[in-house]
């Protein structure tokens, strides 16, 4: 018996000793190839560029793929032409696309139906590219290449997780879209939210216009309401809120423009509120409205002050160099 333990015991450590030896050697091995690969490289500065340039298809597959990953998709194609098998990863391609487009319909069974998503890639390009000619026509563009479902929550969905469309047409298209509007709205909680960082969310969804208008004002009429109800504790009223984003959009312009040179002053701004207040319980038809105490209309200030803008323009123009088809 106890011979039977001892031979149990000595294969167990043989055993071990082959698994760490296969390990090590591996290991030794990707080693072996990186030195050899960085002594032709130092050896080859008096060479042509050609030389000098180490050659992924000598790397292991996963550290070759880890340095292709941090090359955007036009250099992604052209490196395609060299390793073409590398450049060509799925996994690479599919991180370009979740990392430019957070979302889309195609996601959800692109992979299962053993698609590709270079392919994905190109499409959601090209549809981007449309969408900040002409709206209307990108979206029809993704629903056609089975790219977005027709449905409002899908395309809100996509609109608000990417950073790919130019502002200006996401506005148009959700003025037309109010159906999509509703279904971006509907995503954001300001609950326990100071309001100034409440906006600046808000805004960072859906984009604010340049001038006041009547798009505007419904803006921030819906904000007010949605505000309001997510957080009750407060005691504010929405005709109130609406006051106070006016006042902050107007503070943020004051303080962010170049072109202001006596910047308002936080008395001054406390001194404004109060006044919109009181005029605005002056109106006919308006019951009294609750002063603004004057602690929290200073930490508004505040905030705008050391963060910043409360409605960032975030909807960039996009000039992207056109992506290589192949």
């Amino acid at each position: 018996m106890g011979q039977q333990v001892g031979r149990r015991i000595l294969g167990h450590e043989r055993n071990n000793r082959c698994d760490n030896s296969f390990c090590n050697s591996n290991q030794n091995s990707k080693l072996n190839v990186l030195n050899r690969l960085l002594k032709n490289r130092h050896g080859s500065f008096g060479s042509s560029t050609l030389n000098n340039f180490v050659d992924l298809d000598l790397l292991p597959p996963e550290l070759g793929i880890q340095i292709l990953q941090n090359l955007n998709a036009t250099d992604l194609c052209l490196a395609s032409c060299v390793w073409t098998d590398l450049a060509n990863d799925e996994r690479l391609w599919e991180g370009l696309c979740l990392s430019s487009w957070g979302f889309c319909s195609a996601y959800r069974t692109w992979k299962q139906q053993g698609k590709s998503f270079k392919r994905l890639f190109l499409l959601l390009d090209e549809g981007s590219l449309t969408f900040n000619t002409e709206p209307e026509w990108g979206i029809r563009y993704f629903v056609d290449n089975h790219i977005l479902n027709d449905q409002p929550e899908d395309i809100a969905m996509f609109i608000h997780s990417t950073n790919q469309l130019c502002w200006k047409q996401v506005r148009i298209y959700l003025r037309k879209r109010q159906d999509v509007f509703s279904e971006i709205f509907k995503r954001q909680s300001f609950k326990n939210q100071f309001l100034p960082n409440a906006l600046r969310k808000f805004f960072n969804a859906v984009d604010s216009p340049t001038t006041q208008s009547e798009y505007l004002s419904s803006l921030i009429e819906k904000f007010s309401i949605q505000f309001c109800g997510d957080n009750p504790d407060l005691g504010l009223e929405p005709d109130v809120v609406c006051i106070l984003c006016y006042s902050l959009l107007l503070l943020s312009v004051d303080l962010a423009s170049p072109h202001v040179k006596n910047k308002m002053s936080k008395r001054e701004f406390i001194r404004n509120i109060r006044r919109a207040l009181e005029m605005g319980n002056n109106a006919a038809a308006r019951r009294p409205r609750e002063p603004v105490d004057r602690d929290f209309a200073g930490h508004l200030y505040d905030n705008v002050y050391l963060v910043g803008h409360v409605a960032p323009q975030r909807w960039d123009d996009v000039s992207r160099r056109p992506v290589t088809h192949q």
